[in-house]
């Protein structure tokens, strides 16, 4: 049980950026893959952004492709969402959640199995 808190939200404007973080007190966050989630008003939720448990391989959604950078630091056991040019679009509650992982040549998170997540918090883009 991870207990993962997510901080960093607040309200910008177009084109503006914030970095979120994904937090736990227990130190096996480190040994999972985590994995940042969004639901915007009215819509279903959308996985955005995963990391692997050793931090080496990441994907991402098209809508969040070459604007977010999602990163780990293993020391403060924490996983970090960098979201850059943000758009009106980008408005949504944003969660964290420990995510699934297959490992063959490398370990590869994917969004379609997930855990529990945070409370989540709000981001809110103006234009």
């Amino acid at each position: 049980h991870l207990q993962l808190v997510e901080s960093g939200g607040g309200s910008v404007q177009r084109g503006g950026s914030l970095r979120l973080s994904c937090t736990s007190s227990v130190s096996t966050l480190n040994t999972w893959a985590i994995g940042w989630f969004r639901r915007a008003p009215g819509k279903d939720l959308e996985g955005i952004s995963c990391i692997s448990s050793d931090g080496g391989y990441t994907k991402y959604a098209d809508s969040v492709k070459d604007r977010f950078t999602i990163s780990r630091d293993y020391g403060k056991k924490t996983v970090h969402l960098q979201m850059n040019i943000l758009e009106p679009e980008d408005t949504a509650v944003y969660f964290c959640a420990p995510v699934g992982e297959v490992t063959t040549d490398q370990a590869r998170c994917h969004m379609t199995d997930y855990g529990e997540m945070g409370q989540g918090t709000q981001v809110t883009v103006s234009s």
